[in-house]
């Protein structure tokens, strides 16, 4: 809605300011052109757990366990962090050039997912 006076212009756009990892962001309404969200903390989450599984697969070590003694973390963090190498490729790609939904977060991947690939995409509606 715009209202003019001679010397103002009033324009309302709607919005509102969610966190994503530890900083605000204004997220615009539906409809509205799309931004890139590079989302960084995700990014290293993903080159951590692609690492890690390398280094597992390779048999530099032969447990989780061992792994994350060595990267001085909690073994069940790792075993979250490397489910996200299960995700859909197309979803991954998304993160990579900031392209996925406001509602992708670590946070909330790491709470957990579909394995299959097709049913990841309705949990994730929003990657384009």
């Amino acid at each position: 809605m715009t209202r003019a006076t001679p010397d103002t212009i009033t324009l309302h756009v709607p919005f509102r300011v969610v966190k994503r990892g530890g900083r605000k962001e204004v997220q615009l309404p539906d409809g509205a052109p799309v931004q890139r969200r590079i989302d960084n903390t995700l990014i290293k989450a993903l080159a951590r757990a692609f690492r890690w599984k390398r280094m597992l697969e390779s048999g530099e070590f032969n447990t989780i366990a061992e792994l994350a003694e060595r990267e001085g973390i909690a073994p069940s963090y790792m075993t979250r962090v490397l489910r996200l190498t299960l995700l859909a490729p197309e979803i991954v790609e998304a993160i990579l050039d900031g392209k996925q939904g406001p509602e992708m977060t670590l946070g909330r991947l790491l709470e957990g997912f579909p394995v299959e690939w097709e049913g990841q995409q309705p949990s994730f509606h929003k990657v384009e």
